[in-house]
Parts: structure tokens; C-alpha cells; sequence
């Protein structure tokens, strides 16, 4: 079995290697750019890993890899001009970049390009299951962005909403770049669906570990100012759970301080909102959740029905993944 590292340099050379040099050059210019930004490459490792638990020449299994990061990426040059992002990864997005016209067209291409990709996969007896896998979690993915923005001005949002809507953002994609690797390397359907749950948990915990971070977590930690979300009057886990918690006051309060009119902003709002969170004790409510849907997620690797040796780099990223709060 190769280390996450080996895997990391193999898709990283096959990147290199499958630059976009079309015409005209102002279309893939910025399809080439944010590839280039590099990050986790979390979703195209997935891949890689869970077709490695069957096959071992996991070189077959690099454009499935590559469908699923173009259209990941494709993804995030699309959020960053729907929420106006100046910044990605610490360089300037797409739109800013190269302007909102060539962020919409070279998104759009990114789409067709990924599944250019996926079609080259070569058992092609195997290609119409997984552009099925790839449609759904691509429509899910967009069905999740759109909960996101309704989540923005709607004031009946639950947690139970919330958590429908980070699965459908974060956790499917994950989910499917998994199914996608299992399905291409011959597993089971029932090996492929554990393997699935696996991400789909994975990813709502790491986005529940995310909010934690925002608020109660270093700069060092999340790569940005701490109490972003709150500044933004982002409705995530903990305010959700607070509101879901706290007494008339507490919640009173808090809809005052996400009210745009109150004047209230800056690090004096972050106080005022993180003293009623550790009133109501969310971090810990927060860690508690994440550690549930961690569980479920160990649960379903466990009975993918391969040698415990081969999951063992699934687990240990999974564990790396969920392991920032310290």
C-alpha cells in the first residue's frame, strides 16, 4: 500500500502532466490557475485510497482522481463569486483575478473537463455507474450551496437543516470520490456504500470542527482571523445550538447581535456572541457532535470487508482530518 505522501506526489506529477493548453488561452488560463493552488487534495486521494483497498495499480485510477478534483474546483470558483471571496488558499480567486465573466465561463468548462476525465477511464463497462455516482453527488453538491444561501436571510433554520445542508456541501463530494475508487477497482456495492457513509460522516464532522475553529480555535490553526463566521452573521452549529439552548435572554441577545442594525460589529461583537456560547458550554457540545459523527463514520470502514491493514490509511487520515483542536 503506498503512504498518503507516495499518493499525494503520484496525482500531484499527473496534475503537471495534464495541464489544460486548449485555445483560447483565456479560457483555460484560469481553469489552470486555481488548479494550481494547491490545498489538501483530499477528494482525489479518497479516490486513490479506496481503489487501492482492491487494486493495487492505482495509476488506472488517476483520471477518476482528476474528474473529481476539476470538479471540486470548479465548485469553489463558482461559491467565491456567488459570496463575493477576494481570497482562496491566500491568493486572489478566480473572479478576482481574471474578472466575474471568466470565473462563470471557465467554471462552466471545468464541469465538461472533469467528465472528459472520467470518461477515460478504461473499463468502460464500469464508466455509466460512475458517471451515476458523479451526477448525484454533483447535483447534491449544488442543492447543498443553494440551502447555504436561503440559510442566509431565513430565520427558521434548525440544526437538523444545517446538518442536511454541510452533508450535501461537504460531505457527498467526499462521499462519492470514495464510492467512485471502490466502484472503479471492482468492490462490492455493499463495500462501496460503507465506504461512501464513511466520507459522507467524515465530512459533516470536519465542517462541525470547522465552526468550532472559527470561533475557539488560533490563528495558526485556521489559516485566517478568528470569528469570521460570526462576523458574518453565519448561521453555523454553534449559534444554531445556542439558540437551541440557551434561555429568552440568551437567545434575544444573540438575534440582537446578528441583527445588522444593532451597529455591533468587530472584535466587540465576537466577545459578546463567544461569552453566551461559553455560557451554554458549545465548544463542548460541538466537540461531542463532531465525535459522534466521527464514530458513525469508524463504524462503517470497520465492516468494508478488507484486511484491517489496507483501511489503515483511511483511518489515520481520518483521524489527521479531526485532530486541529489542540
Amino acid at each position: 500500500m503506498n503512504t498518503l505522501d507516495e499518493l499525494h506526489a503520484l496525482y500531484a506529477t499527473y496534475l503537471k502532466e495534464n495541464i489544460y493548453h486548449q485555445e483560447p488561452a483565456t479560457l483555460y488560463e484560469p481553469v489552470n490557475y486555481i488548479l494550481s493552488l494547491g490545498g489538501k487534495r483530499l477528494r482525489p486521494l479518497f479516490s486513490l485510497m479506496a481503489f487501492e483497498l482492491y487494486d493495487r495499480n492505482i495509476k488506472k485510477a488517476l483520471c477518476i482522481a482528476h474528474a473529481v478534483e476539476v470538479f471540486h474546483n470548479f465548485t469553489l470558483v463558482h461559491d467565491d463569486i456567488m459570496d463575493q471571496a477576494d481570497m482562496r488558499r491566500g491568493k486572489l480567486t478566480v473572479h478576482t483575478k481574471y474578472g466575474v465573466n471568466a470565473g462563470i465561463l471557465s467554471g462552466d468548462v471545468m464541469l465538461i473537463l472533469a467528465y472528459e476525465s472520467l470518461l477515460r477511464f478504461q473499463m468502460s463497462d464500469k464508466i455509466p455507474n460512475l458517471v451515476r455516482v458523479f451526477n448525484q453527488f454533483a447535483r447534491e453538491v449544488c442543492e447543498g450551496q443553494e440551502m447555504d444561501m436561503l440559510f442566509e436571510t431565513s430565520s427558521e433554520v434548525t440544526l437538523s437543516t444545517y446538518e442536511k445542508m454541510i452533508s450535501l456541501k461537504t460531505g457527498v463530494l467526499l462521499a462519492g470520490a470514495l464510492k467512485m475508487g471502490a466502484i472503479a477497482a471492482g468492490s462490492t456495492n455493499d463495500d462501496a456504500e460503507k465506504l461512501y457513509h464513511f466520507g459522507l460522516n467524515i465530512g459533516v464532522a470536519f465542517q462541525i470542527q470547522d465552526d468550532y475553529l472559527d470561533t475557539f480555535g488560533t490563528e495558526a490553526q485556521v489559516g485566517k482571523q478568528i470569528g469570521g463566521d460570526i462576523i458574518q452573521n453565519k448561521k453555523t452549529f454553534l449559534i444554531l445550538k445556542a439558540l437551541s439552548l440557551g434561555n429568552t435572554h440568551q437567545k434575544q441577545t444573540l438575534m440582537d447581535l446578528f441583527d445588522p442594525k444593532n451597529g455591533i460589529s468587530g472584535q466587540e461583537k465576537i466577545n459578546k456572541v463567544t461569552e453566551i456560547l461559553r455560557e451554554l458550554s458549545i465548544p463542548q457540545e460541538a466537540k461531542l457532535r463532531k465525535q459522534y459523527y466521527f464514530e458513525l463514520a469508524m463504524k462503517s470502514l470497520d465492516e468494508v470487508q478488507v484486511l484491517q491493514e489496507k483501511k489503515e490509511l483511511l483511518r489515520k487520515v481520518a483521524f489527521q482530518l479531526l485532530e486541529r483542536e489542540n
